[in-house]
């Protein structure tokens, strides 16, 4: 037993991370000790800390270009900061200009992003560490402390990403296949034919889990990019080492297995009300959700790194429903291909027979798709085109272009910059005003929780006021009850851990260890207790100071960025159908365009949920059109979901001509998406109606299975979307 949870534990993220913590402050507290030298320990632990803040997933070489920019970037920061100590009116401009332009560095890569903000957190640091020291002259000791213990913490991480190249990238897709699973079990959800169930909101829960799934493919592609040989061929055979080849297939099946899992063949409520007294779509369900086990099954697997129990309980529910669509065949149409009373005409039988039997096909391949993952000794190596697609500055032309362009009013980065040099500015005027000695914290506290967004902001600075007094008292306890400085020491190295492994996930967590950290270091050179009050104040009063300025300092309101969101969903939709067009046309493959056209497709859609759950944390003066961007939303994803469902059904090598119909179909459907995009942005009025003959693409009622009738079937239901799609988009752009 203790085997097994040490192999589970072994690779969480978790404890990944606290490991490296723990090997780094550990001898950084045990040198300060066997030296003497405890007045180093403060500046030394901070350095850690700073160099773990900058540290992000990548290749041993990545990581190690990576650290040579961080402690370029973190010398440059410290110097300046210790140099302008004594210059009060200096050490603020250094500060303001700081906030700026290391905001701006996240224009390049989310690498950059974390190198920025590490820095000015450095700086930060350096102040702390400095301040009330008037021994020390300007000059180097606490930055050249500082600056070791950054380059020993990220010297220990190019050898951790040397030694163990996998695992990062092993529990990013743990981390893909568990939303995957989950995705799948909300979906399993829409298949129950029951009354009274609140389908839109098990729709709005799908949407934003779409997201989440979203993120770990993008996650674990930027992994895999990273430790991809710069030689490597375009197939899984030259794509690098055993492991890497292995990992690549797995992240391929799981794009793959997205498409056909948000696949939707007929609308859901039209399917349960007519199949309401049959087992048919609890059959789908059972299936659904079997698929989904089978991914939470994998990713536990990954995690442990060994095998698969051969045993799915996908298969026999597969089998039993292909068995109840074989019933229903055999059956006239009768009263459960009726809807309930006063609900209207009855679907078509033939209709709904091929919803089912798409919906089969499609759940026959995900299963497919998922074993070809769970035993891929078994199957061989997927025939696709494995290229990724790297979005980072290939020069420095082409880096300073990107931070040239976020010159603009309209720039997230510069926004945040400002806005985070005005709250660091107005927190030095009041820390100078009012003689506080420990008045650096408030920076600290303003660094911490300022983020983008608004509602992003509250949550974190609520995180961190909660975090705080709950390392305060921990604190104090510890304090009280073990006096003994070896065991300080123990704790602070602890508390280190804990924050380094935490941060990103529980900041409260985070927020009361870093809290720990700082009673009982500064305990080794002073009295801790007199700390405990002002740590409280300075963080209340940088809470406040950052909730203002996010407020009213540029505010970057998701709300009034929903109209452009939706805009440049409806076009990566557009984008999405003509290469999905251009495969039915060609045959399908796998080749990056067509990938990077489903990515970009699901992106836009994860960014409109990501910015509508950001709104209901705005002020309630701005949630207006709240209501009609999720209503949007909805009506958005369902389209994808049908999208998807024509990219599912692809056939390689079966290349077919478009009927005319066909192309007229296509060619309204991107016409309407391009025109309803530039409606939303530019301020149009109203739309012209979609004629209603256009959208009745025919579908012959004894047409047989086949790439042509699935297209014709998803056209279709597609362009039955467009009319209520207009309508919410002109809603949610106020008109």
């Amino acid at each position: 037993m203790w085997h097994w949870n040490w192999q589970s534990g072994w690779h969480y993220k978790f404890l990944l991370k606290g490991v490296r913590a723990l090997i780094a402050l550990g001898t950084v507290v045990a040198g300060a000790w066997w030296l003497d030298e405890t007045a180093a320990l403060i500046p030394l632990v901070l350095g850690v800390n700073a160099s773990a803040l900058a540290e992000t997933d990548d290749s041993w070489r990545g990581r190690l270009r990576a650290l040579l920019i961080t402690l370029l970037c973190f010398a440059a920061m410290a110097l300046a900061v210790q140099f302008t100590l004594h210059s009060k009116p200096a050490l603020m401009a250094v500060l303001a200009l700081a906030a700026v332009g290391l905001a701006l560095l996240g224009a390049l890569s989310e690498s950059y992003r974390a190198i920025g903000s590490a820095t000015l957190i450095l700086g930060l640091y350096t102040a702390l560490a400095a301040h009330g020291d008037e021994a020390a002259a300007p000059g180097l000791p606490h930055a050249l402390l500082l600056l070791a213990g950054a380059a020993w913490y990220g010297l220990l991480s190019v050898c951790w990403a040397a030694w163990f190249p996998n695992l990062q990238v092993v529990q990013n897709l743990a981390l893909l296949y568990e939303a995957l699973g989950e995705y799948l079990r909300l979906k399993s959800r829409l298949f129950e034919p029951v009354r009274g169930v609140d389908i839109e909101r098990r729709r709005v829960g799908l949407a934003l889990q779409n997201g989440r799934v979203v993120q770990a493919l993008n996650q674990t592609k930027e992994s895999l990019l990273s430790r991809r040989p710069r030689n490597a061929g375009p197939t899984l055979e030259t794509a690098g080492p055993r492991w890497l080849r292995l990992a690549l297939q797995q992240y391929l099946v799981a794009q793959d297995l997205h498409e056909r899992a948000s696949s939707s063949h007929e609308n859901y409520e039209l399917l349960a009300q007519s199949f309401f007294h049959s087992d048919v779509l609890y059959r789908c369900q059972r299936v659904l959700a079997g698929v989904g086990q089978d991914c939470t099954r994998l990713a536990q697997a990954l995690r442990l790194q060994g095998p698969v129990e051969a045993v799915s309980a996908s298969q026999p529910a597969l089998e039993d429903l292909q068995g109840s669509i074989a019933l229903l065949e055999s059956l006239p149409e009768l009263a459960w291909a009726q809807r309930e009373p006063g609900a209207g005409a009855p679907l078509a039988l033939p209709r709904l027979l091929r919803s089912l039997r798409a919906l089969a096909r499609n759940l026959a391949g995900m299963q497919q798709v998922i074993r070809s993952a769970l035993w891929p000794e078994q199957y061989p190596l997927l025939q696709a085109d494995t290229s990724l697609l790297d979005r980072g500055p290939r020069n420095l032309a082409e880096a300073w272009g990107r931070i040239r362009q976020q010159f603009s009013a309209s720039s997230v980065l510069l926004r945040h910059g400002l806005r985070l040099a005005v709250a660091l500015m107005v927190a030095f005027v009041w820390m100078t005003v009012s003689g506080d000695e420990h008045g650096f914290w408030i920076l600290l506290t303003i660094v911490f929780v300022c983020r983008p967004h608004y509602g992003d902001t509250l949550r974190r600075l609520g995180q961190r006021v909660g975090g705080t007094v709950l390392g305060l008292m921990v604190g104090w306890a510890l304090l009280k009850l073990f006096p003994g400085v070896l065991l300080q020491s123990v704790f602070t190295v602890a508390a280190g851990v804990v924050f380094v492994a935490a941060r990103q996930t529980r900041y409260t967590l985070a927020s009361g260890a870093i809290t720990i950290l700082v009673l009982l270091a500064f305990n080794q050179v002073g009295n801790g207790f007199d700390l405990i009050l002002p740590r409280l104040l300075d963080t209340l009063i940088g809470a406040l100071i950052a909730g203002l300025t996010v407020w009213l300092v540029l505010p970057d309101w998701q709300s009034r960025q929903l109209p452009k969101l939706s805009a440049q969903l409806l076009r990566s939709q557009a984008a999405y159908l003509r290469e999905i067009a251009r495969q039915y046309q060609s045959g399908k493959r796998e080749h990056l365009d067509y990938r990077l056209a489903r990515r970009n497709a699901h992106n836009a859609d994860a960014a409109l949920s990501g910015a509508l759950s950001e709104v209901f944390n705005e002020p309630a003066y701005l949630r207006r059109h709240g209501a009609a961007g999720m209503r949007f939303m909805v009506q958005a994803h369902t389209l994808l979901n049908y999208l998807s469902a024509l990219g599912a059904h692809r056939l390689e090598g079966q290349a077919q001509e478009f009927a005319p119909d066909v192309v007229q179909a296509v060619d309204l459907l991107l016409n309407t998406l391009a025109d309803t995009a530039t409606a939303i942005e530019g301020g149009v009025q109203s739309l012209a109606p979609v004629d209603a003959a256009a959208l009745a693409l025919p579908v012959a009622a004894d047409a047989e299975a086949g790439p042509d009738l699935v297209l014709r079937s998803q056209l279709h239901l597609a362009l039955s979307l467009v009319p209520e799609l207009q309508r919410q988009a002109l809603a949610l752009a106020g008109r």
